[in-house]
């Protein structure tokens, strides 16, 4: 059943993040053990889901570039450099102020400190975030969401036109779907950006795994678990 799902143009963009975002609210849910699991789970099901809808998604091809590297690393800095500036959602709902960020995805917590499982697990979530959840986010956030809210037949909006309410709406999506919903938002802006710019997803994917890569660095060098 999910398979021809995966050929149609709206499945093959959105099917794979839809699978991906229902997984991730299941973390944790089924034990304290399976936030570990589930993620695991998923990073394997979201790498067979990309090879799957590969011809499906022509602009899914990766594009490493001098600018696409350089945006990466100036959306790490705004993801790490205004943590604490800033409100969460939930803090802006509940009127509560900053607290200090969480350590809830912590493998050496909960496997033991610089146990192989525990490093097992942080290898696989520094693949999946890097090369996993790349192609995912791009293909439904910029090659599918944006052009939808402009068109219902979105393939016939090439991906280098700009629309301001597809590229605020998408990037506001974006944004309130993470923890860091500032930056997320200027993320997305910029991501869109390199799309524009060249009219496939390519950069946006070699930005947002850059970007993505250097956070899992400084995770694991500051003991900053927040940010996963």
């Amino acid at each position: 059943m999910i398979l021809p799902l995966l050929k149609s143009p709206v499945g093959a963009r959105a099917l794979p993040f839809l699978v991906f975002v229902l997984l991730t609210a299941m973390q944790g849910l089924l034990g304290l053990g399976s936030q570990y699991w589930i993620y695991v789970v998923k990073t394997f099901l979201g790498a067979w889901m990309i090879f799957s809808v590969r011809k499906a998604i022509p602009e899914l091809r990766w594009s490493f570039s001098p600018v696409a590297i350089l945006t990466g690393i100036g959306v790490f800095g705004l993801w790490v450099g205004l943590e604490g500036l800033y409100p969460h959602l939930s803090q802006l709902f509940s009127k509560a102020p900053i607290a200090a960020p969480t350590q809830a995805w912590n493998p050496h917590a909960y496997f033991g400190q610089g146990s192989l499982l525990a490093w097992w697990v942080i290898v696989v979530r520094c693949v999946g975030v890097t090369l996993v959840v790349p192609p995912i986010e791009e293909a439904f956030y910029r090659s599918l969401l944006y052009r939808a809210i402009e068109r219902s037949d979105f393939l016939s909006m090439p991906l280098s036109q700009f629309a301001a309410k597809g590229f605020f709406v998408t990037s506001l999506v974006f944004g309130i779907s993470h923890r860091e919903w500032l930056p997320g938002i200027l993320c997305g802006m910029a991501y869109q950006f390199l799309v524009l710019r060249r009219g496939h997803l390519g950069e946006a994917m070699a930005a947002h795994a850059v970007t993505n890569a250097l956070l899992s660095g400084f995770v694991l060098w500051k003991g900053a678990w927040q940010f996963w």
